[in-house]
């Protein structure tokens, strides 16, 4: 299960966290403009936006997690098992399949509302990858400063939703995810009010109270209150450093530990690696659940006008400064 959201102060920050019970040996990988980026019915890609995120390459091909290009447009997929519904290939429509969606948008687009103009004429198509790597059951988030979109193909058909939270975990359908938050009108992250009867003089017998009632499991809806609550209260200063690490700390709200979620016997989903890209600045930070220093890759400090893949592979040994 994973968690993505967007996050705003000077520059403008996207990222999430990916949890599953292994790691797919995924890396940090930078797509320069002129690498060549076929696509099953639509020809290949020759020239294209440069892109940073975290990607699994298989047969040269960058199949990202997430990522964003150097215009500023970000794109993530989570899974959405159970919902997601995939088409054929349709004569007069341009047929992307579901791992090319964000190479295809990342690629072309430089805003979301361009993004939501091409998605007007596509088709995202049912075709695999390869034998051992079939279709994945996703929905996305697309975001750049100024607005986001989640994009769910279903049984209806494909659904562009306006996203004001930037936040997006799995199930269920992201209109109902949005609703859901209508349980929570009254949290606040000060001390609460008795409202419980005049007759009482109750008054909070600690500090830290005003989330009362914010739920702490780890399903994906409790994760999209928890993760929209702690982002939308969130404040940290300016600076890269003040920003990079509230991100940080708003998806740590969310990140899942080894032990708490077990999906077959004894094994556990963890949260794999989190995310967080300053859009503005192309510079790519993440964590690994084995290393929680944070690490930086900036895109500009590549060729980004080259036609090879720009790989970093996962900092994943914990790195512990001890003092001297």
């Amino acid at each position: 299960m994973c968690t993505a959201i967007t996050y705003r102060t000077k520059d403008f920050y996207f990222g999430r966290t990916l949890d599953w019970e292994h790691p797919y040996g995924e890396q940090v990988v930078v797509t320069p403009r002129n690498y060549p980026l076929p696509f099953r019915d639509l020809g290949t890609l020759e020239h294209h936006h440069a892109i940073i995120g975290m990607a699994l390459i298989e047969k040269d091909y960058p199949l990202y997690f997430d990522g964003a290009n150097e215009k500023g447009l970000a794109m993530a997929g989570l899974n959405f098992v159970g919902n997601a519904v995939y088409r054929e290939p349709a004569s007069g429509r341009e047929n992307v399949a579901s791992f090319e969606f964000i190479p295809w948008i990342l690629g072309k687009c430089a805003r979301v509302q361009e993004a939501v103009a091409l998605m007007q004429a596509m088709n995202l198509t049912d075709r695999a990858f390869s034998g051992k790597l079939p279709p994945a059951q996703m929905h996305w988030l697309i975001a750049d400063r100024d607005e986001a979109v989640t994009v769910e193909c279903t049984r209806e058909g494909l659904s562009i939703h306006p996203n004001p939270v930037g936040v997006l975990t799995n199930n269920p359908p992201f209109p109902e995810q949005l609703t859901r938050l209508k349980d929570y009108m009254d949290l606040s992250p000060r001390d609460p009010e008795n409202q419980f009867s005049k007759e009482l003089p109750l008054e909070p017998y600690s500090r830290g109270m005003g989330a009362l009632g914010l739920p702490g499991d780890l399903s994906s809806q409790s994760r999209f209150v928890r993760a929209a609550f702690v982002k939308l209260n969130a404040r940290s200063g300016d600076t890269e450093e003040e920003s990079v690490n509230q991100f940080f700390h708003i998806l740590g709200s969310v990140e899942q530990v080894r032990g708490c979620c077990e999906v077959e016997p004894g094994e556990y989903e963890i949260t794999q690696y989190t995310s967080c890209c300053n859009t503005d600045l192309g510079i790519y930070y993440y964590t690994t659940y084995g290393n929680s220093q944070i690490s930086g890759v900036d895109m500009h400090r590549e060729n980004l006008d080259g036609r090879e893949l720009i790989v970093y592979p996962l900092a994943r040994g914990e790195r512990i400064r001890m003092e001297k």
